[in-house]
């Protein structure tokens, strides 16, 4: 049915926008959700921070197969990992002594 209708470039950068907004709202909603859990509730909030972690992944993932990734963009998301990498360990060795 879609194919009947031709589609022009406004169309579909509104819903490319539309998605990234979504997708904005999702992620920090579940991770609002998972500081409550954690902070209010004292429950483990993997379980959520997993779903964002997955969705992120997702998204990196199609880009890099579909050649959208420049090397700018590469090396800036392996910097980020890099660095979360680091706070996680020093709040898990902060934690564990």
């Amino acid at each position: 049915m879609q194919g009947l209708v031709p589609r022009d470039e406004r169309e579909l950068s509104v819903d490319l926008a539309a998605d990234r907004i979504s997708y904005l709202v999702l992620s920090y909603g579940v991770l609002a959700v998972a500081a409550y859990r954690s902070f209010v509730l004292d429950e483990a909030p993997w379980d959520l921070l997993a779903l964002v972690i997955a969705a992120g992944t997702a998204g990196t993932a199609y880009r890099a197969v579909r050649g959208a990734a420049s090397n700018r963009w590469v090396l800036v998301g392996l910097v980020s990992i890099a660095i979360a990498a680091l706070v996680a360990a020093a709040i898990g060795l902060g934690l564990s002594s």
